[in-house]
């Protein structure tokens, strides 16, 4: 057996307890990957304890990383790329390496980026998000949503911004929910260009909690009543990042750097 049959590849994510979402947003893209390194074995991680507690609840088992590990290395591979399908080096990336450091000892370990890690990302990004949302005109607006890091690690989503402004679609703003001052930014920068229409999508993985319950809910604090209350028309865009093609082919090109 040659050393790419003896490769796994854990896919880790945050995880959702929305069931349909994990098979839609993430389901999809490890799929797509399977598909593509057809020598390898995909395997699926949450990093989420609340959201694994809840999936219990429902009958629905998912690996921890070291249950996934632990897998993995009984079934006698040498090798794993762990492939995290966050947004950025943030807190979640710095759990998942605490976790996954204690296994470097009896497996070779191999870390691939999240998503945005190097220009080309950024641009694949934004030219992945404008072919899916076309609809979208020069007379509109398209908000995306992050969530945002508490540690004030945000620099990649304002990278993102500047990146759709230079590639020629300065009517796409992103958001963060973790950062209190980016509602007042987005709608100041809404004044300025007065759209049409305002979409609205999440900048995330997956369509879960953060997108029922802080932009698309309907209680007056959220990213869509808000806007709506400056006297926008507000479309939502139900469609997690994992339903964009070009996102799980940056995944992809992250797995094969590191192979």
């Amino acid at each position: 057996m040659d050393k790419i049959q003896k490769t796994a590849i854990l896919m880790i994510s945050f995880g959702t307890s929305y069931q349909n979402a994990i098979e839609k947003n993430i389901g999809i893209i490890e799929k797509q990957i399977q598909s593509y390194f057809n020598n390898s074995t995909v395997f699926r991680a949450f990093t989420s304890h609340m959201i694994l507690n809840q999936l219990k609840k429902k009958s629905i088992q998912i690996d921890t990383i070291p249950q996934a590990l632990e897998k993995i290395i009984s079934q006698g591979y040498t090798t794993v790329v762990c492939q995290p399908t966050y947004i950025m080096h943030g807190k979640e990336y710095q759990k998942m390496l605490t976790q996954i450091q204690p296994y470097e000892q009896k497996i070779n370990v191999r870390y691939a980026n999240p998503l945005l890690y190097d220009t080309y990302d950024y641009q694949n990004v934004v030219e992945g998000i404008m072919a899916q949302n076309d609809f979208v005109t020069r007379q509109d607006a398209l908000v995306l949503v992050g969530h945002g890091s508490q540690q004030n690690i945000n620099s990649p989503y304002t990278m993102l911004e500047h990146c759709f402004a230079t590639r020629g679609y300065p009517f796409v703003l992103v958001g963060i929910i973790e950062d209190y001052d980016s509602m007042d930014r987005i709608l100041k920068k809404l004044e300025r260009i007065a759209p049409n229409t305002v979409y609205i999508a999440p900048f995330m993985i997956v369509i879960g909690a953060h997108a029922h319950r802080d932009i698309f809910g309907e209680h007056k604090n959220t990213w869509k009543s808000c806007i709506e209350h400056k006297g926008y028309c507000v479309k939502p865009i139900l469609k997690g990042l994992g339903e964009y093609p070009a996102i799980c082919s940056i995944f992809i090109k992250h797995i094969q750097n590191v192979l």
